[in-house]
C-alpha cells in the first residue's frame, strides 16, 4: 500500500511535462545571431563558451557540496600545515602530508574564472592522495581583480609557490624527485603556464616537474581575449602570448595529462583537444581523456574520486 501511494504520488509529478523553462538551461541565450567573433560563434556565443554558468546551471549548488566536503576533510584529516612562499598575506601553501616520510608531492592549483576561490575551498581533495601516500600542496594566491586585471601576476605567483613547494619539499617529509603538478579550469591554464615556465632564473633545473594533469583548462588566450573575460582581464598583446602555454609546448619537459568533459561547454573541449594534438604532433607524451557525461565542475570533482577520471589520473601518473 505505502508502494502504491508512492507510485500514485510520483504519478501526479510526472503528469504535468517538463519545459525548457522549467529545467537547467544549457548554453548561449536565445539570440539573433550576430557576427561570427571567432571561428563560426558570434559574440552571445562566444562569451557563453567560457563563461562556464551558462554550461553548469548546478555550479553553485556543486561549489556549496565542494565547501561543506572540505570542512568535513580538514576535520578529519587535520588542519593542514600552511607555510608562506612569499611576502603579501596571500603568497602562502596548504600543505596535507601523508603520514609516510619522503612522500611524493602534488602540487593543486585551483580554478575560479582568475577571480575566486582560495586553496582552504580545495582542502576536499587531499584526502584521497594523502591516503595513498601523496602529500598534497594547495597554493594561495591573489585573484585578477585584485591584480588590477594582470593576469602575470597570478601565474607568478603561482609558479613562485611551485617552486617554494619543490625547494622545501624536505621541511614538509616531501620527496622533490618525485615532484608532480595538476590544476583545473583557470588553474589549469595556470599550472599549464608554470610548465612551459623557463625555470633557470630561480635557479631550478628544467626537469624537476616530473608530470602535469591539465584539468578542463585553456592553453590559447586569443578566443578568451575575445570574449565577455575581456571585461575584466586585461588580455594585451605580451600576455596573450606569454601565457599561452600552446605557444611554448618546445618548453615542456614532463609527460602530461589532458581531460575534459563532453558536457563542457564547446570551447573548453576543442581547448582541450587541441592542446592534446598539438603535444602529440611534437613527439612529447601526452594521454588525453574524454570523460563522457562529465560537466566542467563534475571533471573538478572527479579529482576526490579514486575511480573518477581526474582522480585515477593522478593516482596512476604518480603511484603507477
Amino acid at each position: 500500500m505505502m508502494l502504491g501511494g508512492l507510485a500514485v504520488a510520483g504519478a501526479g509529478l510526472a503528469a504535468r511535462p517538463a519545459r525548457a523553462a522549467d529545467t537547467c538551461p544549457i548554453g548561449p541565450p536565445p539570440h539573433v545571431q550576430g557576427p561570427s567573433v571567432y571561428r563560426n560563434y558570434d559574440q552571445v556565443e562566444l562569451d557563453a563558451a567560457y563563461d562556464q554558468g551558462a554550461y553548469a546551471p548546478l555550479n553553485a549548488q556543486q561549489q556549496a557540496r565542494r565547501d561543506a566536503n572540505s570542512a568535513l576533510v580538514r576535520a578529519r584529516l587535520g588542519e593542514p600545515l600552511t607555510l608562506a612562499y612569499g611576502p603579501t598575506p596571500v603568497e602562502t601553501v596548504d600543505i596535507y602530508r601523508a603520514k609516510q616520510p619522503h612522500a611524493p608531492i602534488f602540487v593543486f592549483v585551483h580554478g575560479g574564472a582568475w577571480r575566486a576561490g582560495s586553496a582552504r575551498e580545495f582542502a576536499v581533495y587531499a584526502e584521497p592522495l594523502v591516503d595513498a601516500g601523496i602529500t598534497m600542496v594547495i597554493p594561495d594566491f591573489t585573484n585578477v581583480i585584485k591584480a588590477g586585471g594582470n593576469l602575470n601576476v597570478m601565474a607568478d605567483q603561482v609558479q613562485r609557490a611551485i617552486a617554494f613547494a619543490y625547494t622545501h619539499a624536505a621541511s614538509y617529509g616531501g620527496d622533490p624527485q618525485r615532484f608532480y603538478v595538476g590544476g583545473h579550469s583557470s588553474g589549469g591554464h595556470l599550472c599549464a603556464v608554470a610548465t612551459v615556465n623557463d625555470w633557470r632564473p630561480l635557479g631550478l633545473p628544467p626537469t624537476f616537474i616530473k608530470g602535469a594533469v591539465f584539468m578542463s583548462g585553456m592553453y590559447d588566450l586569443t578566443p578568451v581575449a575575445l570574449s565577455s573575460r575581456r571585461t575584466y582581464v586585461n588580455f594585451d598583446a605580451a600576455t596573450i602570448e606569454a601565457l599561452s602555454s600552446a605557444r611554448h609546448i618546445d618548453r615542456l619537459h614532463a609527460p602530461i595529462v589532458v581531460s575534459h568533459g563532453t558536457l563542457e561547454t564547446p570551447e573548453f573541449q576543442r581547448q582541450n583537444q587541441a592542446f592534446a594534438a598539438a603535444v602529440k604532433a611534437a613527439g612529447k607524451p601526452v594521454e588525453l581523456i574524454v570523460a563522457e557525461d562529465y560537466g566542467h565542475f563534475d571533471m573538478e570533482e572527479s579529482l576526490g574520486n579514486p575511480y573518477g577520471p581526474n582522480g585515477r589520473a593522478v593516482l596512476r601518473m604518480i603511484n603507477g
